[in-house]
Parts: structure tokens; C-alpha cells; sequence
């Protein structure tokens, strides 16, 4: 996997991924893309239900675009290298569950769109979590 593709390219595709599902849930929160297809399906239409889990969503996903601008030196400094990475491997194991997650969802646009998705994603953040200079 090494020899495929670089960490950096790993963790700018991260950065663009994650800045897309960011904005992906301001349109869930907004009402413009439909509820029933993101957690598992088990939201139900109307702001009310949508809000908490959307906001964390959207919270997780601007955090792990932090953690990663970190781990590549976009921003921050090196001194705390071993929580950043250890913010990498965790990202690589939310990923790992997200897709079994989506495997097991109700919603087959979160089945078929989602679970691919999500295995590349985590194919990314473990070419970045094993790399020990980005």
C-alpha cells in the first residue's frame, strides 16, 4: 500500500472527504438532502429528530479534518505527534465501523453509496496512521 499512494496524497483526499461530508450534513441539518438516508435510516423526517445526531456528525467530521491538517503539518506544531496519530487511528477505526455500519443500514443508498466510500476512506486513513513522517 506504501508504494500506491503517499501520505500526504492519503491525507489531503482525507481533508477533501471529510470537507465534503461536512457539507453534506449542513444539508441533511437544512433539510435539503432527505434524513432517511444517513444513520442507518432510523432518523425520521422533521428538524427535530436530525438535529443532534447532524450536529455531532458534522462536530466528528470538522475534528477529524483537524486531526489530519495536524498529522500532515498543516497546522499545530509536532509536539504532541503521538495523540495525533493515535487521532489518525482512531479515525482509521470509526471508518472500519462506519462501514459496517452502513452495511447494516436500512437505507440501500447508505448501503450502496455509503459502504464503498467509507472503505476507501479507511484505506487512507491507515495508509496515514502508519506512515511515521508524513
Amino acid at each position: 500500500m506504501k508504494a500506491l499512494i503517499s501520505p500526504a496524497l492519503a491525507g489531503n483526499i482525507l481533508l477533501v472527504a471529510f470537507g465534503g461530508l461536512a457539507v453534506f450534513h449542513v444539508l441533511v441539518l437544512a433539510g435539503l438532502v432527505p434524513a432517511d438516508i444517513v444513520w442507518g435510516g432510523h432518523v425520521e423526517e422533521g428538524p427535530a429528530s436530525r438535529v443532534g445526531p447532524e450536529i455531532a456528525a458534522l462536530v466528528l467530521s470538522l475534528l477529524f479534518m483537524l486531526v489530519i491538517a495536524v498529522r500532515l503539518g498543516y497546522v499545530g506544531s509536532e509536539r504532541h505527534r503521538k495523540q495525533v496519530t493515535g487521532g489518525v487511528w482512531v479515525i482509521f477505526a470509526y471508518l472500519v465501523l462506519n462501514t459496517a455500519g452502513n452495511l447494516l443500514a436500512q437505507s440501500s443508498t447508505e448501503t450502496l453509496i455509503f459502504t464503498p466510500l467509507t472503505v476507501l476512506l479507511a484505506l487512507l486513513a491507515l495508509r496515514l496512521a502508519v506512515e511515521k513522517t508524513p
